[in-house]
């Protein structure tokens, strides 16, 4: 049996908080927080301490997935990509970009929601941005 600690950032908001993974065998059983991180100082909130839970959850989402019909299929990452891309620049030039709208994620890291923000404004031409941490 091998267990080693993983040192790597909290998924659930974009602080960065440091947290270590605990791995026996190469499966995660625990989350602890990291001593000395400049970011959460050996502290994690409640989300921080349960950050691994989703990962074997077996109703995650491993693959894009389509709709055919009335049916959801595996589709390949190029092939879901093209079909957003397709049908969002087709409901911009059907409505004009008013009519999208960006929700970005606490999930993700204040540089990945500033990217998502800017593609916002810059590519799709919406200022219709919003984030879950205002409420």
């Amino acid at each position: 049996m091998e267990y080693r600690n993983v040192l790597t950032t909290c998924v659930y908001c974009g602080a960065g908080c440091g947290l270590n993974l605990q791995v026996l065998d190469g499966r995660i059983v625990g989350v602890l927080p990291a001593k000395g991180h400049p970011v959460s100082d050996g502290r994690l909130c409640v989300k921080g301490w349960n950050a691994a839970g989703f990962v074997y959850n077996p109703g995650r989402l491993r693959v894009p997935l389509i709709r055919r019909g009335k049916k959801f299929v595996e589709a390949s990452w190029d092939e879901a990509l093209s079909l957003v891309a397709e049908r969002l620049g087709a409901v911009v030039a059907e409505s004009g970009p008013g009519a999208v709208g960006v929700l970005v994620s606490a999930k993700c890291t204040n540089e990945e929601n500033y990217v998502l923000q800017k593609f916002a404004r810059a590519v799709i031409k919406t200022n219709n941005v919003d984030h879950c941490a205002r409420l």
